[in-house]
């Protein structure tokens, strides 16, 4: 169990892209986050927080004083 909340946490700041093959398969499944962009803000496509429901995403959002609304949320496929 311990592998998978390790890739999640390597996973924060990095874009899905960049994640490599064995981190992309223990995230497969799992709900990501990543800031929604618009001209304004220029977001970079970095993944904010990763968890097994939308919910746990929410909350680790929150935990980093970061705010949902602002977020998009999709769920990690696999690498291929």
């Amino acid at each position: 169990m311990a592998a998978p909340a390790l890739s999640a946490q390597r996973a924060l700041g990095r874009a899905p892209e960049r994640l490599t093959l064995p981190e992309r398969f223990a995230l497969t499944g799992k709900f990501i986050a990543m800031e929604i962009y618009t001209p304004e803000n220029l977001a970079e496509r970095r993944i904010e927080a990763v968890g097994d429901s939308l919910e746990e995403c929410v909350r680790m959002l929150k935990s980093r004083g970061l705010a949902p609304e602002k977020f998009e949320f999709s769920r990690l496929g696999p690498p291929y």
